[in-house]
């Protein structure tokens, strides 16, 4: 019974028998009492070529010419008790076993045991007992789960496999990959995803006749054994009874040269790419078996001077390729998950924020991580009558899709509610309503604000948020004093609103949890420390001079440090530009026949002194269709509004709640070309509803 050298993950303890190595194969007869020792030196400098301590008398051996080599100890000395000067293998590193005949490798001149051929210098050794087997495959399958992308699992794939189990590599996985339980439509068409070889520094000895192909039109696995890429095919078709087809729905892996693979690789390489599989046992063909369907294969190629693949290395493909191929379908299955993650989350927030006269807006949204991309965080800038906007913020409990479908019913409903031009707590009330309806354990913050830029104040209502913080045009943040009340979703709750001042130049900004509350501190920290930070970023503009609010935004998500992102942000910032009193015209008119004509009068004058006269003729023609509209139906007075800013804004409103329609009229209809012409003239136009009516409005572009 011979006894293979012992290995670093085999070495013998210190008062143990050297000669009981464990994992130990019947292979040829030895002499007993051979230790299992690494191979000593011999007398003239050779390392002995069995990998074992030379016995005292060898006869007629080569290398020994009747000499006795000398022995460094007894013969049952105990490893403790070596000589110094001794060689001991080094332990192997963390995920590759260590290689029978490694300490071979090292020494110049080495050869290898079962042919007596020379080995180049680092060049990997075949793996020669179960052991070793078994430990590769648990290192390799470990390096394989660790990616959890399609790319990450492949690399794992080839650098596990190269070189420690062969030379070369090339994977090929179809294309497009099925996902879960689809059921792929069309030809099986094959892609080479990866290939991977022996890096150039092992490359110590010529292997080709021919000089090496240029790098620049080579295929980086494939430079080691015939040439260019030329030869392989990128893509090819698995047709139905085809040689390739039956090898793939065998499953199993099988050596290069057997009659099936033979005729399978011209089909899976192309024509010319044959020439790259070495002749013999040095190719096995892996195909690689999903949950449900083969997905791909897998080629392992060893350089034709190697030690060839035995029938226990099927097995180990065999392994490698079954959870490549789990791997694959996991991370394809990951993969789709996490884009309708991300297509839920982006339906779910506004793709752009609106323009509203008197106020600039910016955004910014942060997942809470990259394996939680969807969450109940959400933002909105919603446009209403008057130039107001309306101006929220919410979070829902969780980062699932559950939160993230609950968050986009609670947005679609507070936007619904804004169109009814409702007081800010009233938003807040139907909002708890609708919470109670989705499930009792539905809870969200949200802080619900109405700008209005002529007025310049803003109508603040709180539940359970964080409370805005509002940089002053000096440079100073201050956090608003807003009652907290109760989240959305506890029911039964009073909510209260609050007025305040919002000045020309002053940036209001909103915001999530997220961005001030994590493990490394608490909200009133995270509150005050916000505070700071706008602080001090106004203060590198100057009193006077507000930063430019998207690089306002950016700063305050850099105060995030690591380990401060344990939940999504949310983020708006709004800067108050306000409307002077300058540039608004207002007017209460009597529901009279002549109104519309009082109406013209006063616009053409306003446009007079705004020294806007050339828009005086498409501004009285609207403003008189406008008013005529409303006069016809309404007993109230009306009111009638210009506002002067980049653009010319005229509002019209009345008493009667239902809005007007845009219908073409016919050629005997007296009437119904007023709006028709409102849609042609203006820039933009629209109505919407009031608590008590309606206010049509529409837009000219400003000379």
């Amino acid at each position: 019974m011979t006894e293979q050298p012992t290995s670093s993950y085999e070495r013998p303890q210190s008062g143990a028998d050297p000669a009981e190595s464990r994992g130990a194969r019947l292979r040829t007869p030895t002499p007993l009492g051979a230790p299992g020792l690494p191979a000593q030196s011999r007398a003239d400098g050779q390392p002995s070529p069995s990998g074992t301590e030379p016995r005292a008398k060898r006869g007629g051996g080569k290398g020994n010419k009747g000499k006795e080599p000398p022995v460094n100890g007894p013969e049952h000395s105990q490893p403790a008790t070596a000589e110094q000067g001794t060689h001991r293998p080094r332990p192997a590193p963390e995920g590759i076993p260590a290689q029978p005949g490694a300490e071979q490798e090292r020494t110049p001149g080495a050869r290898e045991r079962r042919t007596g051929r020379g080995l180049p210098p680092g060049r990997p050794m075949p793996m020669r007992r179960d052991g070793d087997r078994l430990r590769f495959v648990g290192a390799a399958t470990r390096r394989i789960a660790r990616g959890l992308d399609l790319d990450e699992i492949v690399m794992g794939l080839c650098r596990a496999t190269v070189p420690t189990f062969s030379d070369a590599i090339l994977v090929y996985l179809r294309d497009p990959l099925p996902v879960g339980d689809e059921r792929p439509t069309g030809p099986v068409v094959l892609r080479l995803r990866r290939s991977d070889r022996v890096p150039d520094e092992r490359d110590t000895e010529a292997l080709l006749p021919a000089p090496y192909p240029d790098p620049e039109t080579e295929s980086p696995g494939l430079a080691a054994f015939s040439g260019p890429s030329a030869l392989t095919a990128e893509l090819c078709e698995v047709h139905p009874g085809g040689a390739l087809n039956e090898v793939l729905r065998g499953v199993r892996p099988v050596f290069a040269d057997t009659p099936a693979a033979r005729a399978a690789l011209p089909e899976l390489l192309g024509e010319d790419g044959e020439a790259l599989v070495p002749d013999g046992q040095h190719a096995i063909l892996a195909p690689l078996r999903g949950r449900r369907r083969v997905i791909g294969a897998a080629l392992f190629l060893r350089r034709p001077e190697r030690l060839a693949f035995e029938a226990e290395d099927l097995l180990v493909a065999a392994q490698l390729a079954t959870h490549s191929a789990l791997g694959i379908d996991k991370a394809v299955l990951y993969g789709r998950e996490a884009y309708i993650a991300d297509e839920l989350q982006r339906t779910m927030l506004p793709e752009t924020l609106p323009r509203p006269t008197g106020v600039r807006l910016a955004s910014r949204y942060l997942p809470a991580a990259e394996t939680a991309r969807v969450g109940g965080d959400w933002y909105d800038a919603i446009p209403l009558p008057g130039s107001r906007v309306a101006l929220v913020v919410g979070d829902v409990m969780g980062h699932s899709m559950t939160s993230a479908a609950i968050m986009g019913q609670l947005r679609t409903t507070a936007q619904t509610l804004a169109g009814l031009d409702l007081p800010p707590q009233e938003v807040l009330h139907h909002l708890d309503e609708q919470a109670q309806r989705l499930g009792t354990d539905r809870m969200a913050t949200c802080l619900y604000a109405v700008y209005d830029p002529i007025a310049q104040r803003i109508t603040i209502a709180n539940a359970g948020h964080p409370p805005p913080v509002l940089l002053h045009l000096g440079g100073e943040a201050e956090v608003l004093r807003v009652p907290p009340n109760a989240p959305i979703g506890v029911g039964g709750v009073d909510f209260e609103a609050i007025e305040l001042e919002a000045p020309a130049g002053a940036t209001l900004l909103l915001y999530t949890d997220g961005l001030v509350e994590s493990r490394l501190r608490d909200v009133a920290t995270g509150i005050e420390q916000l505070r700071e930070k706008l602080t001090a970023t106004a203060r590198l503009t100057g009193p006077g001079h507000p930063p430019p609010l998207e690089a306002l935004c950016d700063e305050v998500l850099d105060m995030l440090g690591p380990g401060d992102r344990d939940d999504d942000i949310a983020l708006l910032a709004a800067r108050f530009d306000g409307i002077t009193s300058s540039d608004v015209k207002h007017w209460s008119l009597d529901a009279e026949d002549a109104t519309p004509g009082k109406a013209r009068r006063l616009a053409r004058a306003a446009l007079a002194e705004w020294g806007l006269e050339d828009l005086s003729d498409s501004l009285e023609l609207l403003v008189s269709e406008v008013v005529t509209n409303a006069v016809r139906y309404t007993t109230r007075p009306v009111s009638v509004r210009l506002l002067r800013t980049d653009v010319l804004r005229c509002e019209v409103s009345d008493d009667i709640p239902r809005l007007p329609r845009l219908c073409q009229a016919r050629a005997t209809d007296e009437g119904g070309r007023g709006l028709y012409l409102v849609n042609k003239l203006a820039r933009r136009w629209g109505a919407t509803r009031l608590s008590a009516g309606k206010v049509v409005w529409f837009e000219l572009s400003g000379s």
